[in-house]
């Protein structure tokens, strides 16, 4: 096996990259993996499928110097420095024509540096966002590619042969200039976590109504085989059905109420600001999570103001929260998507939308019914600034609005937190106004300012001394 030159080289073996390359090696591609732990080298090798051929080694030249021109090198380690420091390895074992993938989650930003800085190398580097955890990459993920079209040209059988399938169609797709793969990934990350925290909400209205683990069980599941059909809600039936090992009790029910982040959420807040679009859900997301971890203070205040009561659950409460998760879930995806609109744009990345959208069908932790409906209105017109434009999706959010005034209500008047409902809601009633109050903050600008203002009937720019009436 030493003499064979392998299709496909893989730089960091831990069990995201351990897994691709097994993938690739039951697609019948030749693949080689280096790590510096030796451990990991021989279990990627114990783990291959009898008859494919994978091998790992410890040291990079010698994994470089065995790959096929033009080589394709993938990397998944920790973003930042090590990346940098990865790429400083590679380049002097590396010829033109080959190409560098980093397959971590980096920030777009060190995506699109990295990409300028080996401009004239002849190397080609690509960001590529991979959803879909561990099993996903052994068996079918959701995989984003940006960089140079060219050379995802020499990727794209390995990777369209590992990808998540649906109706035939792989899930992995060019999706732009520069850092556009990351930028998509993180943008991916930010609606992962709105529609996690709709989730929980949606946990904790059926909770505060009665329903038990087992009862949540089955509403779950049942709404995982209609129009909510999706990965998230998939596994949160699963959740409430996980016994403790160490206890009588639930699983579900003995885990710390802090929630952990990686920080990819806050990047879609921050990324989102500066452009500017408005992803009030995501943002949300994100600061539920922080709130989560003021425990100590939460217990204090607690005990300072009155407990949540909402009335006793019934097959009407379920139908409504069932339509406000579905109503707020759309909204979700609707603010990352206008995001995506927005930066493409904006950062001249060329991202085309209905592959993102397609890419994200199967495989991804975001993946959903929804989904195909999204791809169908951004068939009908792949510029939509915004999916709530679509004729289709609009019939559909009119469908479920009421229930979700109503949960929304209900939770403010019972004082269940449900921060992410009442987000979607708000941001849908600015977006479908013709005319917002903020003429208002414009006169006060002006007032305290001299910042200025435009008119409705005369074109220009306006100043008024204020109070000189």
């Amino acid at each position: 096996m030493s003499n064979n030159l392998f299709d496909f080289g893989m730089v960091g073996l831990g069990v995201m990259g351990q897994n691709l390359l097994l993938n690739m090696a039951d697609h019948g591609f030749s693949v080689i993996g280096f790590d510096k732990d030796e451990t990991k080298t021989a279990a990627l090798e114990n783990a291959a499928t009898p008859g494919t051929t994978v091998k790992g080694v410890p040291d990079l030249a010698h994994m470089v110097e065995q790959l096929q021109s033009p080589r394709k090198v993938m990397m998944l380690v920790p973003a930042g420095k090590p990346v940098d420091d990865v790429i400083a390895s590679l380049l002097p074992l590396l010829e033109r024509g080959d190409v560098i993938i980093d397959g971590g989650n980096s920030h777009y930003t060190d995506t699109l540096r990295r990409v300028q800085s080996l401009e004239g190398t002849g190397v080609s580097f690509m960001g590529m966002g991979v959803s879909g955890g561990e099993q996903g990459a052994r068996t079918g993920p959701s995989m984003m590619p940006g960089g140079n079209k060219e050379a995802y040209l020499h990727l794209k059988p390995v990777l369209e042969s590992i990808a998540a399938k649906v109706n035939g169609e792989p899930c992995v797709a060019y999706l732009g200039k520069g850092g556009a793969g990351h930028y998509v990934k993180m943008v991916h990350n930010g609606i992962e976590y709105a529609i996690m925290q709709l989730i929980s909400e949606s946990y904790a209205l059926l909770k505060h109504a009665g329903l038990n683990n087992d009862q949540l069980h089955e509403v779950f599941k049942s709404w995982n085989e209609g129009a909510l059909q999706s990965f998230l809600v998939e596994i949160t039936a699963d959740i409430f059905l996980q016994k403790d090992d160490q206890s009588d009790q639930h699983l579900v029910d003995v885990i710390s109420d802090k929630a952990g982040s990686k920080g990819t959420g806050k990047w879609t807040s921050q990324d989102s600001m500066e452009l500017p679009v408005a992803v009030p859900v995501i943002d949300t997301a994100v600061a539920m999570r922080t709130i989560s971890g003021y425990k100590d203070e939460r217990v204090q205040a607690a005990a300072l103001y009155v407990d949540p009561q909402l009335g006793e659950f019934s097959d009407a409460w379920i139908r409504e929260v069932h339509d406000a998760l579905y109503f707020a879930t759309i909204l979700s995806y609707a603010q990352g998507l206008a995001m995506l609109h927005q930066a493409s744009k904006e950062l001249a990345m060329d991202i085309p939308m209905p592959e993102v959208v397609s890419v994200w069908r199967g495989g991804c932790i975001i993946r959903s019914s929804l989904l195909e409906i999204f791809a169908k209105a951004y068939g009908q017109s792949p510029e939509l600034p915004n999916i709530l434009l679509n004729q289709d999706v609009a019939e559909l959010v009119k469908s479920i609005e009421d229930n979700t005034r109503k949960v929304v209500a209900k939770a403010i008047l019972a004082g269940v937190p449900a921060a992410g409902f009442m987000s979607s809601l708000g941001y849908f009633d600015a977006y479908r106004s013709e005319r917002m109050p903020t003429n208002l903050i414009q006169a006060q600008r002006d007032y305290f300012g001299a910042h200025t203002y435009q008119r409705i009937d005369i074109p220009g720019t306006f100043h008024t001394e204020w109070g000189k009436n």
